[in-house]
């Protein structure tokens, strides 16, 4: 099959967009405009948000469409998990340093998610598509990054004008753990699916023996 067939859609330009969105998140986060990362970053969420909308509604679902759509979630989720590990990592609160680790977590399911679906592709199986577990994991990481970003003690966007519009640590490490939560019950929705295609790909290889 041809993934480049009727490519030309406003979904996949949505996801191209978002795409190009991570480098410019990462650059404006690290250099010193966290406004211009929080809404380079809700942006970037809505564009998923909308991209699967307009393609069921106008039937513009594609090969090509359902390659780049996790593709862009997966890079956007890396490069928030990076940033933040990062910045953890270097605050002065001693707390803060240790719970950076845990976007590691973060890093190791997306990285994990990609390598299996290379390898599906490679042997010319489907990559599972985003059950609800995913869907709602994705939105749930999106609206608590933005709030981390935005709010977070001395990381935030806006708490870095004012400290008084800071949430407390316990409440950023909670919110970043309930997303934790969300995002391996969602690796774990996956593996059924993947687990039967490769069950089916197995006996096809044997029948064909």
């Amino acid at each position: 099959m041809n993934i480049f067939e009727n490519w030309k859609t406003v979904p996949n330009l949505l996801c191209f967009i978002r795409i190009l969105l991570v480098p410019a998140f990462i650059v404006f986060y690290l250099k010193g405009y966290p406004l211009l990362s929080v809404a380079v970053l809700i942006v970037s969420g809505l564009t998923d948000c909308f991209d699967g909308k307009i393609a069921r509604k106008f039937n513009q679902i594609s090969a090509l469409g359902k390659i780049l759509d996790p593709i862009a979630d997966k890079c956007t989720q890396i490069a928030v998990a990076l940033v933040l590990l990062y910045k953890f990592n270097t605050s002065s609160s001693h707390t803060m340093k240790m719970f950076s680790y845990v976007f590691i977590l973060f890093l190791f399911k997306e990285i994990l998610m990609l390598a299996f679906g290379s390898y599906m592709l490679k042997i010319g199986l489907k990559p599972v598509a985003a059950e609800i577990f995913g869907k709602v994991a994705t939105f749930v990481f999106y609206v608590v990054m933005v709030l981390i970003i935005g709010f977070g003690p001395e990381i935030g966007a806006f708490s870095t004008y004012n400290l008084r519009m800071a949430m407390p640590e316990c409440m950023a490490f909670i919110l970043v753990i309930i997303s934790l939560i969300l995002t391996f019950a969602a690796l774990g929705s996956y593996i059924p699916n993947v687990w039967h295609q490769l069950k089916e790909r197995k006996k096809e290889i044997g029948d064909n023996k």
